[in-house]
Formats: C-alpha cells, structure tokens, sequence
C-alpha cells in the first residue's frame, strides 16, 4: 500500500499523546510492543534499545524512531536525559482509546483494532530506527521545543505542540524517504479532481493537462478516471461547466457572454449550443423558466 492511499481512511494528523524529559538513573524498560509511535532524542547519556531483535547504541544527540507492533527492549546504560514522546501518525476516531503500552505487553492481539498504521508497512517508505536528520541541530530544537510546549495543558500550548509534531513527522519522512518517486509510481488516487475542475471552470483545460497533473499518461488518466466517475473527463469536465451555468442563469442577470466566459466556454455560440445538447433548451430560455 502506498502513502497515498492509506491516506484516503488515515490522514497523516500528528497527535502526542504522552511526552516528557525523562530524567532517569541506570534503567531497564522491559519488552513491549507500541500501539503508536515512539521518538526518543537522547540529550543525555548512553543508551542500548533492542528493537526487533536488533541492538541499536544510543548516545548524545542521537534520535530514535520505534514504530507500532514493533517487539523493543529499552535500556539507560548511564544517567541520562531522554525527551521522548508516545504520538499518532495517522488519525482515526479512537485516538483517544489508544494507550502508551507497559512493560511486558508483548500479546497486542486484543488491541489490535487500536494500532496505528505503520509507516514501514507502505509502499516506498523505509524509516530506520536510528534516524539521521539532515539537519540535526534544526530538528533537535524543534523536537525538544514540541516537548516543551506539551508540557503545558492551555489549549494554545497544545495546539503548538501537536503542530511542532506534524513538522517533525513532516521532516522525518522528508529526510529519510523519496516520497515524491515512491508516489509518483503509486496508484493515484482522483479524489481531488473535483475540487481541481471546480476552481479552474473558466480555464480551458484539456486531458493532456488534466493527466500531468495526475502524473499519468493521458490514456491512462482517461482510463483511470472513467473506471472511477463512469465517465470520461471532458464529459464530466462538460456537465460541471453546463451545472453552474444553469445556477447563474437563475440566480443573477449577468449577460450570457459573461455566463460563458465564466463557466470556460470559448465563446457565446459555444456555450448556447452545447448548453442546448445538455439542457433540451437554449440558456435564454432556461432562465426565463427559472427566474
């Protein structure tokens, strides 16, 4: 499954559930699995996590990324300073039932329904446990500033820290991740055509522009969007350009050239004709019906 798809049911919403500077001796956190996603920044000391049946060495200004479902086994070998937070990636309706896990837990199968997506289980994507940020001192202080700001309960604290996070979820896939190759050889999803036609009813698109912007070939945005709307796109493109022609037909006085000039048609006899195709009468017609 590719980014974008799992997108359709889960956008990617950073949301924290749990963070702090943990302060701690010499510790031992034993196994678990996550329901959600842990992002620890080691400010302080040495640290050993055996994630996966691997062991990762952690010193100072290292970050760690564990992800949900993920087996791991946290040990501070020293003093140390670890901000951290428990967070979603995805949003979905029971964020709120979701749980930082205990020590222990290592059977999920009961909270399945509470996982979050992972992000290693899409198409493209391949995030290591020790992350390498292309700029650590950047994300360093954004990190520890999301923290920060979670520490605090008014609702503006909050909101800036569940912001901070989607820029550091932003930057971590950015940084370790071809998004743009891994997406552009996904399937494209053409939910957002409508909105696209919307907003551009008086420009005169064509299918070969359509298609670039949908990174597909036109044959096969043509295919592609036939097998979702059951319609070809210049048809569909048409019956939006005749809707909203019909709404200012009745609700304004706005002479018919400027009717057509807004609704995309090249000229007035253009639209008068394919109005009439569509409609069964001519759109001066159609408004002394409909005023």
């Amino acid at each position: 499954m590719y980014l974008s798809e799992i997108m359709v049911k889960h956008p990617v919403v950073p949301f924290i559930r749990e963070g702090d500077f943990a302060v701690r001796k010499p510790w031992i956190y034993p196994e678990r699995r996550l329901l959600d996603y842990l992002l620890v920044y080691f400010q302080e000391g040495e640290c050993m996590f055996r994630v996966d049946g691997v062991d990762y060495e952690f010193r100072s200004g290292d970050f760690c990324l564990i992800q949900p479902g993920i087996l791991n086994q946290l040990e501070g070998r020293t003093n140390t300073i670890t901000p951290f937070v428990h967070l979603d990636v995805f949003y979905d309706s029971r964020r709120e039932e979701r749980f930082p896990t205990k020590g222990g837990q290592t059977d999920l199968s009961a909270y399945l329904h509470l996982m979050q997506p992972r992000l290693n289980d899409l198409t493209g994507i391949e995030l290591p446990v020790k992350l390498h940020p292309k700029h650590p001192i950047a994300f360093r202080d954004t990190f520890v500033r999301m923290v920060e700001c979670w520490q605090y309960r008014d609702p503006l604290m909050q909101l800036r820290a569940q912001s901070l996070a989607t820029e550091i979820i932003l930057t971590v896939l950015e940084d370790h991740t071809d998004l743009r190759a891994a997406e552009k050889a996904a399937p494209q999803p053409l939910n957002w055509i409508t909105s696209f036609f919307s907003f551009r009813l008086s420009e005169p698109l064509s299918v070969n522009e359509m298609a670039r912007r949908a990174n597909l070939s036109p044959s096969r945005f043509s295919a592609k969007f036939k097998e979702q709307f059951g319609i070809a796109p210049h048809r569909y493109l048409l019956g939006l350009r005749i809707h909203h022609a019909k709404e200012l037909l009745a609700t304004t006085d706005l002479q018919l050239h400027e009717i057509a000039d807004y609704c995309g048609f090249a000229d007035i006899h253009h639209f008068a004709k394919a109005f009439k195709n569509q409609v069964g009468a001519a759109p001066g017609a159609y408004r002394k019906g409909n005023k």
